[in-house]
């Protein structure tokens, strides 16, 4: 039996042994989150492989459903797969009604057209729809949909608050704006879920018209109440207060903070084009230096301290890493090979999974292993599983 015990409590142990509980002191830096997120939609923005953007979507629901925890915004991941799935929808009915740029010979259906006046040359509604123009949008909204999920993985991962404390001080005002926009969604979706079940529970319907109606209009007033509550907040703690700063200062912060843009425009569109090989990095080097040194110096109008400030740790580097590993590797394999990662639709070809390029995919299920585990799956995995049955007494034992 207790051969048995210690089988169920090894993945347990070795689950810990990988990645600790998570606690205050070693939490994961949000940015790490965002860090692997966005290099995850960088991967999907390079393919329109549906099977590679199905691999990329698989490995972020893998790593969402292993270490997100109970929070509001974790909740929210549910709400960005079924955007995503809306926009896979939206995308192929523009493609059947208004038609597509891909000539194809294969005819799915020809639509009643309308006709337009000459000045809408090019555009047409209705006509043929062929089964090559409807795969090329397929594609498209699969890939904008991977892009939608991995975003979505980033806000159920990453802590919103926590997140604003690690913004430069230079930031920090606009920050909570994304911030509180960001927290909007998941709060209306718990309002929304809370007060069906509760209607539920009464034995009201919570569908059709009458329902939306009934639902909408309790959360509109707490979406109303939340907001005045978080503005007397902000108020009592002297929100939008800076320090008094040289008008020598603010220039440089000015110069610093706009011509390091404008470097980093520059330089990526250098990196993007053929001809701006040369300066191309280069500007984009000096460009995020002077953006750098102007948040930098910003930060001096800020009269704000931080307690506990969230280190960026080994496992915050490992995180960060594995998102970035795959985005440089499914963009080095869209310029070696870019007909695994491009399947074509003129003449329609079946996509077939890459080889390299899935294996580097696979490196962003790193964080599923090394991202220290919330407390309540810690305590899940923790916990031996009870296989034995006892036997009930007999009557010779009771005697």
């Amino acid at each position: 039996m207790r051969d048995l015990t210690d089988h169920a409590r090894a993945p347990g142990l070795l689950r810990r042994r990988l990645a600790p509980e998570a606690h205050r002191s070693n939490a994961l830096h949000p940015g790490a989150w965002w860090v692997w997120a966005l290099g995850l939609g960088t991967a999907a923005s390079r393919t329109t492989n549906p099977l590679l953007i199905a691999l990329l979507i698989g490995v972020a629901g893998y790593v969402v459903a292993a270490r997100r925890t109970s929070a509001p915004w974790a909740k929210s991941y549910g709400a960005f797969v079924k955007l995503a799935l809306l926009v896979i929808g939206i995308r192929l009915v523009f493609a059947v009604v208004l038609g597509s740029p891909i000539p194809g010979t294969h005819v799915i259906v020809t639509l009643p057209e309308v006709p337009l006046p000459g000045w809408a040359k090019g555009v047409r509604i209705g006509g043929r729809v062929t089964a090559e123009g409807v795969v090329f949008a397929l594609y498209d909204g699969i890939r904008l949909a991977g892009l939608l999920i991995c975003v979505g993985a980033a806000n159920a991962l990453a802590s919103p608050s926590r997140l604003l404390k690690s913004l430069p001080g230079a930031l920090y005002e606009v920050g909570v704006a994304v911030v509180v926009a960001m927290t909007f969604a998941p709060n209306l979706i718990a309002d929304v879920r809370r007060l069906r079940s509760a209607r539920r529970l009464r034995g009201r319907s919570d569908s059709g018209v009458r329902g939306l109606l009934q639902v909408g209009l309790p959360v509109l007033e707490g979406a109303l109440e939340r907001s005045v509550a978080l503005a007397a907040a902000m108020d009592a703690r002297g929100f939008g207060r800076t320090a008094a700063v040289s008008a020598g200062v603010r220039r440089a912060i000015a110069v610093l903070t706009l011509g390091g843009l404008m470097g980093v425009c520059v330089g990526t569109y250098g990196l993007l084009t053929a001809q701006g090989g040369s300066y191309g990095l280069p500007a984009l080097v000096a460009g995020l230096l002077a953006a750098l040194a102007g948040l930098r110096l910003g930060g001096r109008r800020a009269v704000r301290t931080r307690y506990r400030p969230d280190r960026w740790g080994v496992r915050a580097w490992l995180v960060a890493g594995s998102g970035v590993a795959v985005a440089g590797l499914v963009i080095s394999a869209a310029s070696s090979d870019p007909a695994a990662l491009h399947p074509g639709v003129v003449p329609l070809v079946a996509p077939q999974l890459p080889l390299w390029p899935a294996l580097a995919v696979l490196l962003g299920l790193l964080p599923a292993f090394v991202a220290p585990v919330p407390p309540e799956d810690a305590a899940r995995a923790e916990k031996p599983a009870d296989t034995t049955n006892p036997s009930p007494t007999s009557p010779e034992e009771t005697s």
